[in-house]
């Protein structure tokens, strides 16, 4: 899989844009493996943005105009910088809390689910799998570009490890979804996953 990284002004006017095309890349790898198992029928398939609340997804598919002008790896391309107290219109406004935002879709909690995503490692066990992690829509979300927002990072504890020698790896995740907030230097997730079934896609 090829992902593009993208600078951090740029990454956060086209944060709905980017998720909407790992998800579809990713339901094409599945396609085109051709692999189904019946226990996957219990779960229902869901996209990222089925975790987000429809306000919040309004707002971000409305980025403000200035940011889409910052240059990659500029001076002005940092967290500090768009942080900065600005005079902001009420969608520019809305659109930068949406950034950050940990509103969930109540109706979600308890739902059995499968989703595509990749792997940010938090713990590992003493032969290096990981048992503890986030799992988020893009590849190097948490690790070489800011955090999305809580409500597109879920929290999941893998009590036998997983063995995650490339990042860049997707894999599906069955399980059952609650509310749960969960916060560390990583980042920050709104949802958790437990009981969870992990497979890795195969190109």
């Amino acid at each position: 899989m090829k992902v593009a990284t993208l600078g951090f002004g740029r990454y956060l006017a086209r944060s709905v844009g980017v998720i909407a095309l790992q998800v579809l890349l990713l339901i094409s790898f599945a396609i085109a493996d051709g692999s189904e198992d019946d226990k996957t029928k219990t779960y229902r398939e869901i996209d990222w943005v089925d975790l987000m609340p429809e306000e919040d997804l309004q707002a971000l598919m409305n980025p403000p105009a200035w940011m889409l002008e910052i240059e990659d790896g500029s001076e002005e391309d940092d967290l500090e910088f768009l942080s900065a107290e600005r005079e902001l219109s009420e969608s520019d406004a809305r659109f930068m809390q949406a950034l950050r935002s940990a509103e969930v879709r109540p109706e979600m909690h308890g739902q059995l689910v499968r989703l595509p995503g990749f792997i940010v490692p938090l713990a590992f066990d003493d032969n290096r799998n990981v048992i503890e992690f986030f799992l988020v829509p893009y590849f190097g979300a948490c690790l070489h570009l800011p955090p999305p927002p809580p409500n597109q990072i879920i929290y999941l504890e893998h009590g036998s490890g997983i063995r995650v020698d490339n990042l860049q790896q997707p894999y599906w995740v069955e399980g059952q979804l609650t509310i749960s907030a969960t916060s560390n230097r990583t980042g920050s997730s709104a949802y958790s996953i437990s009981s969870a079934n992990i497979e890795r896609y195969r190109e």
